[in-house]
């Protein structure tokens, strides 16, 4: 693959509502931050053109929903990802203690078994710390995550975990040959099951070339 070549990557970001998922996206996509975020209903998607280790990456990134009712609905966004970021609140413990289960649901789903994962505890910013650096990094280190700790709100350690999370992607040896960014993979782009993120997708619009029909 030449230098100027545009390489694709997809990221899922998931965890607990209420954890920042969306406002750690927006910091990083747009540089903005917006306490009165609204919950995000099924998924949201944006892209982002960087460039790592001298490649042009066109990263799109999956927000998706921590509401349980939204769940059943993940399998679908999991597919064909490169990497994935466990987000949780480091002032509320026990979105910290449900990253057990986003991973037990993220090994069952994902198509690429060496996708690589990251573990983000956010909100550094707030009082009343309930997590400490030191059992987000150990809980990492036992599960083989990366790790980082964010703030959405001051930027804080935002730009260095997703480029840390790009370059080990981008370092995986046949990681990105193995899965397609997006909701297709590989060749199979009018793939139906899809179709359950046909209006995220349409956000995105003229980026894709073919979007499934919703089901």
């Amino acid at each position: 693959m030449g230098d100027d070549s545009k390489v694709n990557v997809k990221i899922v970001i998931i965890g607990e509502a209420g954890v920042g998922k969306t406002s750690l996206m927006s910091k990083f996509v747009f540089n903005t931050f917006d306490d009165q975020l609204q919950p995000t209903i099924g998924c949201d998607i944006h892209n982002k053109t960087m460039t790592i280790d001298g490649k042009n990456i066109e990263v799109r990134l999956w927000d998706t929903a921590g509401c349980e009712r939204f769940q059943t609905m993940l399998p679908l966004y999991y597919r064909g990802c490169h990497g994935a970021i466990l987000v949780y609140d480091v002032t509320r413990r026990d979105t910290f203690n449900k990253l057990r289960d986003w991973l037990i649901e993220l090994e069952n789903n994902l198509t690429n078994d060496d996708a690589v994962v990251m573990i983000v505890g956010n909100k550094i910013d707030k009082t009343g710390r309930q997590v400490s650096k030191e059992d987000g990094n150990q809980y990492a280190k036992q599960r083989s995550a990366l790790f980082i700790e964010t703030s959405a709100k001051t930027n804080e350690g935002v730009s260095i975990a997703f480029e840390e999370l790009l370059m080990k992607i981008i370092q995986t040896p046949g990681l990105l040959d193995r899965g397609s960014s997006g909701i297709n993979v590989g060749e199979n782009r009018g793939n139906s099951s899809g179709g359950a993120c046909n209006w995220a997708a349409n956000l995105l619009s003229s980026l894709w070339n073919t979007v499934a029909a919703s089901g």
